[in-house]
């Protein structure tokens, strides 16, 4: 496995211009991306219309040498069969354009769904496309317990690389287990693609108290900076991803990782600071991955209710998050028209008590 830079591109979270992808303002920051010497790109085949967009923005547009293309299958969304769930490969390949992937993952295995890889034979169908050539390297992206990790590591050891949810906000975080799941792929001599460094944009705006914390110490370092260089700077890290939604972003993230430096002894111990700071911290653990969305029978926005509620209870800011409330909901879906299905909670990557959040949400913001 050659060595990449340790940034990657997360594509879940494009630019947009009203309700499509700003191609142009991608096609910028790819070519930023590729100045700086970056190649890692990573997309979904649920990410909307990543794939075809990555096509335009990257594929089209540079040759195939030059760059580092991810994408992974989804056996339990939009695959009802076995046969729905294998043909996800081969639509990611006609969508972008690529001929084969470099890196290729099974999807964001949980408790509750990675038997579905088992049943519809996930596992021999992407070894068979690594031994055809289609895939460079293969591994799965994981949203649960140590314990099940380290299972899956053990039945299959073939896996090239592990992709974990790691933050400094996380570590300790029970119900995501950064630590925990990052010692057991050390463990396993798993090289690890490290996913939610920014924890879907909330430690880009930590809490006030991180915010000084981290001021006094480098005034001119951005928040995000901190969160994406303490996940670089663990071992055996191939790459960081970081969802990158503006070309400012972007500039940003190049800025400080173009010629990484890890964190000194100083800087670690500020780091333990803030996660002693944000383990007190009230604010909904939502990361924005919108898995909670899409098969919601109210409509409900979910993340952007809680990004509103955050507002206040992060950072007490109780009218702005009033108001981004209203926004929020502008067009329906109150946090109190939940019904309490919880197919919401089945699909949550953090495993939240969502409906618990919802009805606080609505006691909260509906005034």
């Amino acid at each position: 496995m050659s060595e990449i830079k340790k940034l990657g591109f997360g594509l879940m979270r494009l630019p947009k211009k009203g309700f499509h992808t700003d191609i142009e303002q991608v096609k910028e920051m790819v070519d930023l991306f590729m100045a700086a010497g970056f190649t890692y790109f990573d997309t979904a085949f649920v990410y909307g219309s990543s794939e075809e967009d990555i096509k335009q923005a990257l594929v089209d547009r540079y040759p195939r040498g030059r760059y580092t293309l991810t994408t992974k299958l989804n056996a339990f969304m939009m695959a009802g069969s076995e046969q729905a769930a294998k043909s996800q490969f081969y639509k990611s390949l006609e969508r972008t354009g690529a001929g084969y992937f470099d890196y290729y993952l099974l999807h964001a295995l949980m408790t509750n769904n990675y038997t579905k890889y088992d049943k519809y034979h996930i596992w021999d169908f992407v070894k068979e496309q690594k031994a055809k050539g289609l895939i460079k390297n293969f591994g799965f992206s994981y949203h649960a317990d140590p314990e099940l990790l380290d299972k899956l590591l053990t039945i299959h050891p073939e896996e090239d690389f592990v992709q974990l949810q790691i933050n400094y906000a996380d570590w300790e975080n029970p119900s995501v287990a950064s630590r925990g799941n990052y010692e057991v792929a050390r463990k396993h001599n798993k090289p690890i693609v490290i996913m939610e460094p920014v924890k879907g944009g909330a430690l880009a705006n930590p809490p006030k108290k991180v915010q000084k914390l981290f001021k006094e110490y480098n005034p001119d370092a951005s928040f995000a900076s901190w969160a994406i260089r303490f996940a670089a700077s663990l071992d055996g890290v191939l790459t960081v991803l970081s969802g990158m939604s503006t070309t400012e972003q972007m500039r940003d993230n190049i800025s400080f990782m173009k010629d990484f430096r890890p964190l000194n002894d100083e800087e670690q111990e500020i780091i333990r600071k803030a996660q002693r700071i944000m383990g007190s911290s009230a604010a909904i653990p939502c990361t924005a991955c919108r898995y909670c969305v899409s098969g919601c029978p109210k409509k409900i926005d979910i993340p952007a209710i809680f990004s509103a509620a955050n507002r206040h209870l992060g950072n007490g800011q109780t009218a702005q998050a009033i108001e981004a409330y209203k926004q929020a909901t502008a067009n329906g879906g109150l946090a109190s028209d939940c019904i309490g299905c919880k197919q919401c909670e089945r699909a949550c990557p953090q495993h939240l008590p969502i409906t618990k959040h919802l009805k606080d949400c609505a006691a909260l913001l509906e005034k």
